[in-house]
Protein backbone atom coordinates (compact mmCIF):
# COMPACT_ATOMS: atom_id res chain seq x y z
CA UNK A 1 0.00 0.00 0.00
CA UNK A 2 1.31 3.39 -0.96
CA UNK A 3 1.76 6.10 1.62
CA UNK A 4 0.57 9.65 1.01
CA UNK A 5 4.00 11.00 0.07
CA UNK A 6 4.61 8.37 -2.62
CA UNK A 7 1.09 8.77 -3.97
CA UNK A 8 1.43 12.57 -4.20
CA UNK A 9 4.77 12.22 -5.96
CA UNK A 10 3.19 10.00 -8.62
CA UNK A 11 0.18 12.33 -8.92
CA UNK A 12 2.44 15.33 -9.50
CA UNK A 13 4.47 13.45 -12.08
CA UNK A 14 1.57 12.19 -14.22
CA UNK A 15 -1.26 14.69 -13.76
CA UNK A 16 -2.62 16.43 -16.85
CA UNK A 17 -4.07 19.49 -15.13
CA UNK A 18 -3.67 20.93 -11.59
CA UNK A 19 -6.66 19.14 -10.03
CA UNK A 20 -6.15 15.82 -11.82
CA UNK A 21 -6.27 12.79 -9.52
CA UNK A 22 -7.85 10.07 -11.64
CA UNK A 23 -6.78 10.32 -15.25
CA UNK A 24 -5.64 7.21 -17.04
CA UNK A 25 -1.97 8.22 -16.76
CA UNK A 26 -2.24 8.73 -13.00
CA UNK A 27 -3.98 5.38 -12.54
CA UNK A 28 -1.31 3.61 -14.59
CA UNK A 29 1.45 5.30 -12.56
CA UNK A 30 -0.14 4.29 -9.25
CA UNK A 31 -0.72 0.72 -10.40
CA UNK A 32 2.88 0.43 -11.60
CA UNK A 33 4.22 1.54 -8.21
CA UNK A 34 1.93 -0.91 -6.40
CA UNK A 35 2.96 -3.72 -8.76
CA UNK A 36 6.63 -3.05 -8.03
CA UNK A 37 5.99 -3.14 -4.27
CA UNK A 38 3.97 -6.36 -4.48
CA UNK A 39 6.62 -8.00 -6.67
CA UNK A 40 9.28 -7.17 -4.10
CA UNK A 41 7.05 -8.55 -1.32
CA UNK A 42 6.40 -11.78 -3.19
CA UNK A 43 10.10 -12.40 -3.78
CA UNK A 44 10.53 -12.88 -0.03
CA UNK A 45 7.10 -14.39 0.73
CA UNK A 46 6.71 -16.98 -2.01
CA UNK A 47 3.63 -18.68 -0.51
CA UNK A 48 1.52 -15.54 -0.05
CA UNK A 49 -1.12 -16.52 -2.58
CA UNK A 50 -3.66 -13.80 -1.72
CA UNK A 51 -1.07 -11.12 -2.46
CA UNK A 52 -0.19 -12.94 -5.68
CA UNK A 53 -3.85 -12.80 -6.71
CA UNK A 54 -3.94 -9.09 -5.95
CA UNK A 55 -0.81 -8.59 -8.03
CA UNK A 56 -2.36 -10.37 -10.99
CA UNK A 57 -5.50 -8.22 -10.72
CA UNK A 58 -3.39 -5.05 -10.69
CA UNK A 59 -1.37 -6.21 -13.70
CA UNK A 60 -4.57 -6.99 -15.60
CA UNK A 61 -6.08 -3.61 -14.73
CA UNK A 62 -2.92 -1.79 -15.84
CA UNK A 63 -2.94 -3.76 -19.09
CA UNK A 64 -6.55 -2.69 -19.74
CA UNK A 65 -5.74 0.96 -19.06
CA UNK A 66 -2.66 0.85 -21.29
CA UNK A 67 -4.69 -0.70 -24.10
CA UNK A 68 -7.36 1.99 -23.68
CA UNK A 69 -4.92 4.91 -23.74
CA UNK A 70 -3.13 3.39 -26.74
CA UNK A 71 -6.38 3.35 -28.72
CA UNK A 72 -7.58 6.79 -27.62
CA UNK A 73 -4.36 8.78 -27.74
CA UNK A 74 -1.17 7.07 -28.96
CA UNK A 75 1.04 10.06 -28.09
CA UNK A 76 -0.02 9.96 -24.43
CA UNK A 77 0.56 6.19 -24.49
CA UNK A 78 4.14 6.66 -25.71
CA UNK A 79 4.75 9.33 -23.09
CA UNK A 80 3.49 7.14 -20.22
CA UNK A 81 5.33 4.01 -21.32
CA UNK A 82 8.59 5.89 -21.78
CA UNK A 83 8.30 7.45 -18.31
CA UNK A 84 7.50 4.14 -16.65
CA UNK A 85 9.75 2.01 -18.85
CA UNK A 86 6.92 -0.51 -19.29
Amino acid sequence: MLNKVAKNKILNEFKIHPTDTGSTEVQIGLLTKEIKELTKHLQTHKHDFSSRRGLLRKVGRRRQLLRYIQQVNPKRYEKVTSKLKV
